[in-house]
């Protein structure tokens, strides 16, 4: 069995796939291969539903027919659990699973309730069957389903992967910070909500300041970690698919950052919590972690002799191309609504001059091809890929196989992103079509 694995899909026009000689070869690798995996990073709602007013940074409203699109380009499996997913509310995904189902798409990550959020889903091919789960660490409260109960019906949402952040801080940053709560009050406003029961008592040793917490530590960072029940109920339906399928693959859309070498945060490096519950995963039974969110290329570990990539990047980028914004998205980012659509992306960048159109590593990015054999993933091809960084937003974005020298410079990148994970990669294929190379240990 041979499966596919791409980023994240920002498609609002025509792709073209069959007919385009740029980008058919690509596509036709695709659509080669037994099983296709991407990550829906818009909404399918041809524009009904009611826009949210916290919303992934724009409203990423799509006309359905992007999923035909999708399925035509060669997609089998697609996550649905980003931080777009409710850009138009609960109106807005109950269109999306609309239109999902009447096409009989196979997606994960979103639902009526939480238990619908959480499950896999299935594609079955003659080769064998793989199993898919998606989930969202990066979402807006309330975004999250919720649990259905024998007297009430659950909240239409996401599959949320929670986690907990901590500040850490030096014994004198704590002594001002505590003072700095004192002189505004907040201990007061603190005291006053518990005693009415709208409130709850920090951890022993926490200043929970507003919504931040701090404890004092050797060194000043912030730490996350992932959610409890939120990682048990993800290994539960690990679990249930391990049983029922030959491949489990675990999506996982985040946005969060970790430390680099220098101790900054740095938007290349996974958050700590996501590198806990990539690893949790795979010792739960699934075969490949796919991770994605910041639109650009993190590293790849082998855990367990398993893959888990943090970030895959964007596949498809077509931020620019949204046909209809609510106000809420003019308001965001301090613009005219008087704008049209592609003005407000002009001026959020500036002309280009600053956000994604200002920087190569937003379009460049890798497509993995694990080939599977009696259920077990044996080897990864890691191809190369250019979403074609034009000053036309109408021409960049779409992605084609890199070559040459701009191909092999896209795969030491990721190959020096995963060497701080032990990993270690083979470069092959020809000077024109070069290739990443991963083997199992025998």
């Amino acid at each position: 069995m041979k499966i596919c694995l791409t980023g994240d899909s920002i498609l609002f026009r025509q792709l073209n796939s069959r007919t385009d000689p740029k980008i058919s070869p690509l596509f036709d690798m695709i659509r080669s291969c037994d099983v296709s995996f991407t990550n829906l990073e818009l909404v399918p709602n041809d524009f009904a539903g009611d826009p949210a007013l916290d919303m992934g940074g724009t409203h990423f409203g799509a006309s359905s027919w992007v999923l035909d699109e999708l399925s035509e380009a060669g997609f089998d499996l697609f996550a649905a659990a980003t931080n777009h997913s409710l850009d138009y509310s609960i109106s807005g995904l109950r269109k999306t699973l609309e239109e999902l189902n009447s096409r009989k798409l196979r997606y994960a990550g979103i639902g009526t309730h939480l238990e619908e959020a959480r499950r896999p889903t299935y594609f079955t091919h003659p080769t064998g069957t793989v199993a898919m789960l998606s989930c969202t660490s990066t979402f807006a409260r309330g975004q999250e389903a919720a649990l259905q109960t024998a007297m009430m019906q659950g909240r239409p949402g996401v599959n949320p992967l929670r986690y907990s952040t901590m500040h850490h801080v030096s014994e004198e940053e704590m002594i001002s910070l505590r003072n700095i709560y004192q002189k505004l009050g907040l201990q007061r406003v603190k005291d006053d909500k518990i005693q009415l029961g709208f409130g709850f008592p920090a951890p022993e040793g926490v200043l929970a300041f507003e919504n931040l917490n701090f404890r004092t530590a050797d060194e000043t960072k912030v730490v996350t970690t992932p959610n409890a029940t939120d990682i048990e109920a993800i290994r539960r339906w690990i679990a249930e698919a391990r049983m029922v399928s030959d491949i489990v693959i675990l999506s996982i859309h985040a946005h969060e950052s970790g430390y680099n070498d220098k101790g900054q945060l740095d938007v290349e490096i996974p958050a700590d919590f996501l590198v806990t519950a990539a690893r949790q995963a795979i010792d739960a039974g699934a075969d490949i972690v796919a991770c994605h969110g910041p639109h650009l290329l993190r590293g790849m570990e082998i855990h367990n002799g398993k893959p888990i990539f943090y970030s895959l990047g964007n596949f498809i980028g077509q931020n620019e191309l949204v046909e209809r914004l609510p106000v809420e998205s003019y308001l965001a980012n301090r613009v005219s609504p008087d704008l049209t659509p592609h003005k407000l992306y002009k001026a959020r960048s500036n002309n280009d001059a600053k956000g994604f159109p200002a920087e190569t590593r937003f379009w460049e990015t890798v497509m993995p091809i694990g080939t599977c054999e009696n259920g077990k993933l044996e080897r990864l091809e890691i191809h190369p890929i250019t979403l074609s960084l034009s000053p036309a937003a109408h021409v960049r974005g779409v992605p084609s196989l890199a070559h040459g020298d701009e191909g092999r410079q896209i795969l030491e990148k990721f190959a020096a992103l995963s060497v701080p994970f032990g990993t270690t990669l083979k470069m092959d294929g020809t000077s024109d079509a070069p290739v990443l190379l991963w083997q199992a240990e025998s």
